[in-house]
């Protein structure tokens, strides 16, 4: 298996696995609300719901963004772009691809340092009490391989550089 596979592997699996996260909070959230409209019945809200929400919608963010780096996802302004040479462009999706890589870096130390005083602290959620460490440990794994498909994307976008033509890693990327 080559690089770019094992990338778009990662990057995939990962989308996935935020897809189901993110599935799995809203069907809680609904049982959520639908206990709390039925508690004349004997159901109630699922305890620590907010809780359970905060820290699978953070990883979900995480996990998306190595599909959305690798498919060159992100928001971009093309009005002044457009007017620019092929190479001019290529030049400023190296230098962005560079600067996406610092950013998701510095999220990652972040994460990193933050997952440790949450550990060295044992800190805990109010309700559940699970450790809060482990949102931070799961959303820093996610924001590791983004760094590693942008890593990867900086010689994708070099290589476009150099050879003057579009390298296709999965996808048409977003329309904006």
């Amino acid at each position: 298996m080559n690089l770019s596979k094992i990338v778009v592997w990662l990057a995939r699996a990962l989308a996935i696995l935020g897809g189901i996260v993110l599935v799995a909070v809203t069907v809680m959230t609904v049982a959520s609300i639908t206990g709390r409209a039925f508690s004349r019945v004997g159901l109630g809200p699922v305890p620590g719901d907010f809780e359970l929400v905060q820290a699978g919608v953070g990883f979900a963010v995480f996990a998306f963004l190595p599909w959305c780096q690798l498919n060159r996802g992100h928001a971009t302004v093309d009005i002044v772009t457009s007017l620019f040479s092929d190479r001019a462009n290529h030049i400023i999706d190296v230098v962005s691809e560079i600067l996406m890589t610092l950013v998701l870096g510095a999220i990652a130390w972040q994460l990193y340092y933050g997952m440790r005083d949450k550990l060295a602290y044992s800190e805990t959620s109010f309700i559940l009490q699970y450790p809060l460490w482990w949102p931070y440990a799961a959303c820093l794994a996610a924001a590791a391989v983004a760094v590693i498909v942008s890593i990867y994307m900086c010689f994708v976008r070099l290589r476009e550089l150099r050879d003057g033509t579009p390298v296709s890693t999965m996808g048409q990327g977003a329309a904006h």
